[in-house]
């Protein structure tokens, strides 16, 4: 947790605003206490948050929460989930076939404040660790 304190602080521009709903994002992440988290640094490409539950022997991870970082003044966040852990009901997301570690999965780009975009993701999120915590 240290490396993504860290990180949210040294974040000082952000000229898309993505740094408030990336926040927003890590407090729904975090709100059920029992989520481990994995954050992988690779400045200048992407900082990389993962959500993971214990109860998943067959996958890493739940959630993946990507800060893009090709321009650092104007990143951007792209959230993605194995394409069966959630619902889009409202087809927001993009399928991508084998997209994530291998796997077809949900992707949902946020590029700005976007309040309606980002509640479903944080009802996405919920339904992940969900249905994480009933994988064995």
């Amino acid at each position: 947790m240290e490396k993504v304190e860290r990180f949210i602080e040294e974040w000082t521009n952000d000229g898309l605003s993505t740094k408030p709903v990336f926040v927003s994002l890590l407090r729904e992440l975090l709100h059920p206490g029992d989520v481990d988290l994995e954050f992988h640094e690779r400045p200048g490409i992407s900082y990389s948050l993962r959500g993971m539950h214990d109860n998943q022997k067959e996958r890493p991870l739940f959630v993946m929460i990507d800060v893009i970082d090709d321009d650092p003044d104007r990143r951007w966040l792209s959230v993605c989930f194995y394409g069966d852990m959630i619902e889009d009901p409202e087809e927001l997301g993009d399928l991508i076939p084998e997209g994530l570690l291998g796997a077809d999965g949900y992707c949902f780009d946020i590029d700005g404040v976007d309040g309606h975009r980002q509640d479903y993701l944080q009802r996405r999120i919920r339904e992940a660790y969900r249905n994480a915590c009933n994988s064995r």
